[in-house]
């Protein structure tokens, strides 16, 4: 396989599911209430729709960088505040993660893999390292799901 094909697939199932490891961000999101998903029952740590919005943000910045721009988000930008806790809200959250990251993987395969070596804008590390961690990032982050999922059980 092709390296830009072993990387969308694993960010694919890193993300939807059919993962080595085990659950996949979409996965362990199923079930989660806006209540949930607003709680922090853990002092100091994020809560799951921040670390959703997270994710939202990095998708969104890296299919930036992929068209060239030299960007890195805001304190703001990488962690939104939010503002509206109820459950349509939540559901709005979770549907502009899986667009987000939808339109990060059309970017993905739409880039030639002779660009894999190219450094991103602005960055010491190539388009394949920063494509790598996409994956890295979204199971570190599912994992933190997972565990403050655990607390409403």
């Amino acid at each position: 396989m092709a390296a830009l094909a072993t990387i969308t697939d694993q960010m694919r199932r890193s993300f939807d599911g059919d993962a080595w490891h085990g659950p996949a961000v979409m996965e362990i999101l199923k079930g989660v209430t806006a209540r949930q998903a607003a709680a922090k029952p853990l002092s100091g740590a994020h809560s799951i729709w921040e670390l959703v919005l997270h994710l939202t943000t990095w998708s969104s910045v890296v299919t930036r960088r992929l068209k060239g721009e030299a960007l890195e988000p805001t304190a703001a930008e990488d962690y939104p505040a939010i503002s509206d806790q109820s459950e349509a809200a939540w559901q709005r959250a979770v549907e502009s993660l899986r667009r987000t990251h939808d339109a990060l993987l059309a970017a993905v395969e739409r880039l030639p893999e002779s660009r894999l070596a190219d450094a991103v804008p602005g960055k010491p590390y190539s388009f394949e390292f920063m494509l790598l961690g996409v994956v890295q990032h979204d199971l570190y982050h599912a994992g933190q799901i997972a565990l403050l999922k655990k607390a409403f059980k």
